[in-house]
Order: C-alpha cells, then structure tokens, then sequence
C-alpha cells in the first residue's frame, strides 16, 4: 500500500517588544525591570468536523467538469456535496450530474443546485465519493451506519473509481474491530428470526445482534428508505475472513444487503492531526 502525506504546518507567533533606553540621573536607582519573556502561540486544535472537510475538499480535487458522480450519505459526505456545490455556483466545475445514495443526500444536492439523475439513465459513473465507518489496512470498509448502505453499494459498484473520505478515528486493524455496529438490512417480515440468524453465524465472535431503533428513546424500527429494517452487529473481536462473512450473510433469506464493502475502494483520503494521507492499494 502506498501511501502519501501532506503535512499541515504549525502556526507560531512570536511577538517582540521594543527595547527604549532612558538616560537615569546619577542619584536615582534605575526602575526595577520586569522579565521578558516571548510566548509562541500553538495552531489550533482541529476538530473532528474540520478533519473529515479536509479529507472532502481533497477528494474533490479528483472532480472535472462533465463527470457523472456517486454522491455518499453522512457527516463526511456532506461535506464533499457543499464543496461541489460551491464549485459549480463559482463556476470552477460545470456539467456536473451526481447520483445520490439517498433521500438526505438528494435533498441537501437539490438545495445547492446540483443536477441529479439515476442509475437507470445513467447506469456507467465516473467517480464515487462517500464516508466510511471503518477502513482497515486492505482498504476494506464498514459502511452504512447511516442507513443507506443499500443505495451506496449499488452506485459505489457501479463507479470506475471510488473514493473513501475520512478521519483517522475510522482506521481499524480488521474489520469489525471498531466495536460499533455492522449494519444488515432485512426485509420487516420475519425480521428477528434473521436477527438471531445473524448473530448465531458470529458466535465465536461475541456478536451481538440488535434491531436499529430510530432512537431518542423510542422502540420504533428504524426504516431505510427502502423500507426495510437495519440489523446491526457488534463484534467483539474482529472479522477474520471479509468475504467469507459477506457471502455467509448474504445466503440468508430476507438478507437485502450487509455493511461490508469489500474490494471496492480505489483510494482512502485519512485526514489527521499532522495532515492528510492518502491510501492507495
């Protein structure tokens, strides 16, 4: 794996201050001097939001005019659908026609006058930038805590390129490793009976299996914009065999669509304390 760094450099100020000489007379004692001192003021601290737009304003640098682009769902994503409607309102992009992944995406991309279409008129796209949940050292992810996973796959395997955008909080040594939630969409019928499916699969993984609520409390479902169920699955220890876990959830009836994505990064733009990495395979 290659990899390439961009430093951001530290911000130092240094104040002086001027040295003014006074004649003192013979029978006066000099003032007493206060100590000189000189501080250096430190850059400031990056927060987690202004690390993951560094990552999506890299990632539109891979933009030209004329391309049809995935548009990705979540925090990071957002950041790089605002970017390229800045660009198209300046006029430094044009002819730019972008897929989203879902609902929330295709609402904040009308809003910014973004031109979109779908995959049936435009089934080949050029490049897809979305988030990741986790990105270990294959460039392998966990995606879809947002709840799009579905829609995301179809458009990201469909994309020549795809480029992953995140903060280095979400690089993982295997897959799962995280001890957040791999999420599964199931279809509403019968969903516990692939609830306790799923989470007898990775026993001697401590899974844990746990229907998606829509939160702030509440025991309502939470549903995709598919109208389906999430599934979601906290390991304890990390997926040994991506792909052997992949296809096992698949082969399950009811399965829609899992959280692994597999093989189909291009590159991973990892923005961090002491600057911006690039990961290629």
């Amino acid at each position: 794996m290659a990899s390439l760094s961009l430093q951001l450099s530290s911000l130092h100020h240094t104040s002086t201050t001027p040295l003014i000489l006074r004649s003192t007379p013979l029978n006066r004692r000099p003032p007493t001097q206060k100590p000189f001192s000189i501080r250096a003021q430190s850059a400031p601290v990056l927060s987690q939001d202004d690390l993951k737009k560094l990552a999506a304003d890299k990632a539109v640098e891979s933009v030209k005019s004329g391309m049809i682009l995935g548009l990705g769902t979540g925090s990071t994503a957002a950041f790089v659908v605002d970017k390229l409607g800045q660009l198209l309102s300046t006029g430094e992009l044009s002819d730019i026609i972008g897929i989203p992944t879902s609902k929330r995406t295709q609402e904040q991309a009308a809003s910014l006058n973004i031109p979109l279409t779908t995959l049936n008129k435009h089934p080949h796209i050029d490049l897809a930038i979305d988030g990741a949940d986790e990105v270990d050292p294959n460039l392998d992810l966990v995606k879809g805590r947002g709840g799009a996973l579905l829609r995301e796959k179809m458009v990201e395997a469909a994309s020549s390129s795809f480029i992953v955008v995140a903060d280095d909080s979400k690089l993982v040594s295997g897959l799962g490793g995280s001890g957040l939630a791999m999420p599964v969409e199931v279809v509403q019928f019968c969903w516990k009976y692939n609830l306790v499916r799923l989470e007898g699969l990775f026993k001697d993984l401590g899974c844990e299996a746990k229907l998606r609520l829509v939160g702030d409390g509440s025991e309502k479902p939470y549903v995709t914009d598919n109208g389906n169920y999430i599934v979601d699955l906290y390991f304890k220890n990390p997926i040994k065999d991506g792909f052997g876990a992949g296809k096992e959830i698949s082969a399950l009836e009811g399965v829609v669509e899992h959280g692994l994505f597999l093989g189909m990064a291009t590159s991973v733009i990892i923005a961090g304390k002491t600057g911006v990495e690039i990961m290629t395979k």
